[in-house]
C-alpha cells in the first residue's frame, strides 16, 4: 500500500487477495492511516472471493472510491508497466466503492459471471447490498468469455462504456433522482444527485407568474461562503447555455450555495426536452463553481411536470 496526499488520500492495493487482506486493511482504517472517502486503486489478479467481498464491504462502509491503477514507479525503474488488472475477487472488491470509476486506457477488469439462478448465495447477497443488479453479471447478459485464471467460471471483460451501462461504474456520481408532485393544485419538480463533491438539487414550483426555480449546491459551509464571496455572476444552465444570469444572485445558506430565479413559463418546452441542466457561480477570475445534471434519462418526469404546469397555469388565466 502506498499513501500519497492529493485532493483525497490515495491508497494503492496490489497483488493477490489473500484471506487476511480484509483484516490488514481494517487495521489501517482503525489506526487512521486510511481515511474515510479515500481513493482506492486496485491492481490484482484475484484471490479469495470471500476476502474480496469483505474488502468491498469495508470500502462501502468507509464511503471509499474505487479505481484501477498502479503506483508511480521509482525514478530508477527500468521497466514501467502502467496497466492495471483487476479480476475475480478484485472485481468484487471494486464493486464496494461508493463511487466507482470505469476502466480506461489499457487497464482491464474481469467480473465473474454465473448462469442465471446459479449465483452463489454470498455473492448474490453482496451484490444486493451494494445495489448492483445481479442480472448485469449473469453469463448471458455480461457477454462473458472463458476465464484466464484458475476458476472454471466465465469472466466478463468489460470496457468503460459497458461498465457504466450496466451500473457497475458511476464515475463519481450516484443516480439522478427525479420527483414530480402535484399538491393542492400546484405541480412541482425536484431533481437530486449526490457526487464526489457534495449533494446537488434543482427544484421548480409552478406558479401563474412563472416557475419558481431554486438550486442547492451543498458542499460545506466554509466552501459555500467562499464561493459566494468571490461571485461575479451566477446563472442557471440549460443544455450548456447560460440562462437567467444575475450579478450577486447567489447566497450561502447553511451548507449550500443557493440560487433563486423565476423561470418563464414560455420556456417550459425547452425544459421538458432538455438534455442537461445545472447551476453555476462564476468568479472574477473566470473560474466557475457548481454542478450539472444529465437529464435525458428522466425525460418522462420532466414532461409530466411541463404538462401539469401548462394545464395549471391555463386554468388560472
Amino acid at each position: 500500500m502506498t499513501l500519497s496526499m492529493a485532493r483525497f488520500p490515495q491508497i494503492y492495493l496490489y497483488g493477490p487477495i489473500d484471506a487476511d487482506a480484509p483484516q490488514r486493511f481494517e487495521s489501517l482504517v482503525s489506526s487512521g492511516r486510511i481515511k474515510p472517502g479515500s481513493d482506492i486503486y486496485l491492481n490484482s489478479p484475484g484471490g479469495s472471493v470471500e476476502a474480496g467481498i469483505a474488502l468491498g464491504r469495508l470500502f462501502r462502509q468507509g464511503s471509499m472510491v474505487t479505481h484501477l491503477g498502479t503506483p508511480r514507479p521509482p525514478k530508477q525503474s527500468l521497466y514501467v508497466n502502467r496497466s492495471a488488472l483487476c479480476e475475480g475477487a478484485c472485481a468484487y472488491a471494486y464493486l464496494g466503492g461508493l463511487y466507482r470509476w470505469a476502466v480506461s486506457g489499457s487497464d482491464r477488469i474481469g467480473f465473474p459471471t454465473y448462469p442465471a439462478q446459479q449465483t452463489p448465495v454470498p455473492v448474490a447477497a453482496y451484490l444486493k447490498d451494494m445495489a448492483i443488479d445481479l442480472g448485469a453479471l449473469t453469463a448471458t447478459s455480461a457477454g462473458s468469455a472463458p476465464s484466464t485464471g484458475a476458476s472454471s467460471d466465465p469472466t466478463a471483460w468489460l470496457n468503460g462504456d459497458q461498465m457504466i451501462a450496466k451500473g457497475l461504474a458511476n464515475n463519481g456520481r450516484q443516480n439522478l433522482i427525479a420527483t414530480y408532485k402535484y399538491g393542492q393544485g400546484t405541480p412541482s419538480l425536484e431533481l437530486k444527485q449526490a457526487d464526489r463533491n457534495g449533494e446537488h438539487e434543482i427544484s421548480f414550483l409552478c406558479k401563474p407568474s412563472g416557475a419558481e426555480l431554486t438550486t442547492y449546491d451543498t458542499i460545506g459551509a466554509v466552501r459555500a461562503k467562499h464561493i459566494v464571496a468571490r461571485e461575479l455572476r451566477s446563472y442557471f444552465e440549460l443544455n450548456q447555455q447560460e440562462t437567467l444570469p444575475q450579478q450577486a444572485g447567489a447566497t450561502a445558506v447553511d451548507q449550500s450555495v443557493v440560487l433563486h430565479r423565476i423561470y418563464p413559463l414560455s420556456r417550459l418546452p425547452q425544459l421538458a426536452s432538455a438534455q442537461a441542466m445545472g447551476a453555476w457561480v462564476r468568479d472574477r477570475t473566470g473560474i466557475r463553481y457548481g454542478f450539472a445534471f444529465e437529464v435525458a434519462g428522466v425525460r418522462k418526469v420532466l414532461s409530466d411536470f411541463y404538462n401539469a404546469c401548462t394545464l395549471a397555469t391555463q386554468q388560472h388565466s
